[in-house]
């Protein structure tokens, strides 16, 4: 069983998972400052669009987190930056790191239905979210990224990105679409003329003509796709990568908090260590009905109340814990003020490596 203060030494990268709200973000940034005063030139990655990040970084408007790694100004023995994914601008330079020449690139992004793939289509997130982190594990300037997931549910999404990118490369469909022009317009004069009729009456003959020019056009860049898709998948499974489940002591997120641990065995991936946040204190099994009476009997009342409560999230992580054998477990207790800045996140890292 690994201590988080043994992954922040020992591995290249981090993935922080868990539902909303649980204080996901908080705790990616917190590990992150803490291996990098440990020395390590460290980089956190946010894939949530919200601005949690910076504002549990303490960065004010005046310095807003972008696609691009910006380095935190603070007193460490490492080096601490954070970037927050921008998807739109990675899809970019993806497609031009893959395209045959400047000529391809600028047709694909010039073309109305890749803006739409780039900009609003589902799983586009997910999987930039994924180039982005390879990109960043061979920056030569960062030894650790770790990395902010979204909510679970998106998680998944973000985790299988990459098989569903070769999956769409080997598809059937996609070789047809693909084809050189003569084959591709006997398909469509052939065999889909009649759909494509209903779908440009729906929305219109030129994002139809749009798709088929992106198809065509991306002829050629599908080998630099699988292959990127495959080492981003070998990087998620690699000895070198972590997983790190954030939840909460309640029922309906360590609920979700194990399900999720079962889909990542499932891909062969283990959870490595759990941090449950806002934990109640548990502080002994004393009697304390004799003070029941006394001028003591709000608090023993505060005290017993707060000893149900504790023994009542125990029991509920249990669940949970049980499904991880070998993962190191955290608790962090409710904090008296809420992690805003770097000062907050060095108060919250003591907590989640104390030693």
């Amino acid at each position: 069983m690994n201590s988080l203060a043994t992954l922040l030494h020992e591995r290249s990268v981090i993935v922080c998972v868990g539902a909303g709200g649980v204080g996901k973000t908080t705790t990616a940034a917190a590990l992150a400052l803490e291996a990098a005063n440990r020395g390590r030139r460290v980089c956190v990655v946010t894939i949530d669009p919200a601005r949690r990040l910076s504002d549990a970084m303490g960065l004010g408007a005046d310095a807003p987190l972008g696609n691009e790694p910006q380095r935190v100004d603070v007193a460490i023995n490492g080096e601490l930056w954070a970037v927050m994914l921008d998807t739109s601008t990675t899809f970019d330079a993806l497609i031009r790191t893959y395209a045959l020449s400047d000529e391809q690139a600028n047709t694909i992004l010039t073309n109305d239905f890749f803006r739409n793939i780039a900009d609003s289509m589902s799983g586009a997130h997910e999987y930039m979210a994924m180039e982005k982190l390879y990109e960043l594990h061979n920056d030569d300037r960062f030894d650790l990224v770790i990395v902010d997931t979204p909510p679970t549910s998106n998680a998944i999404d973000f985790l299988e990105a990459p098989d569903r990118v070769t999956d769409f490369l080997d598809h059937r469909l996609y070789k047809v679409l693909v084809a050189p022009t003569g084959s591709f317009a006997r398909v469509v004069n052939f065999a889909a003329q009649s759909f494509l009729r209903v779908v440009a009456r729906i929305v219109s003959a030129s994002v139809v003509d749009d798709a088929i020019e992106f198809f065509a056009t991306f002829d050629g860049m599908e080998e630099g796709f699988r292959g990127r898709a495959v080492a981003v998948h070998n990087l998620l499974i690699a000895d070198t990568t972590s997983f790190v489940l954030v939840t909460v002591p309640r029922n309906d997120t360590i609920d979700d908090a194990t399900v999720f641990v079962e889909k990542l065995a499932e891909a062969n991936i283990n959870v490595e260590a759990l941090v449950v946040n806002r934990v109640h204190p548990h502080f002994g099994t004393n009697e304390l009905s004799g003070l029941a009476q006394g001028p003591l009997a709000p608090f023993v009342t505060v005290l017993n109340e707060s000893q149900r409560v504790a023994a009542g999230e125990q029991n509920v992580l249990e669940t949970l814990t049980r499904t991880l054998t070998n993962g190191a477990v955290v608790n962090v207790p409710f904090l008296d003020t809420d992690v805003h800045d770097l000062e907050g996140l060095g108060r919250l890292s003591r907590w989640l490596t104390p030693t």
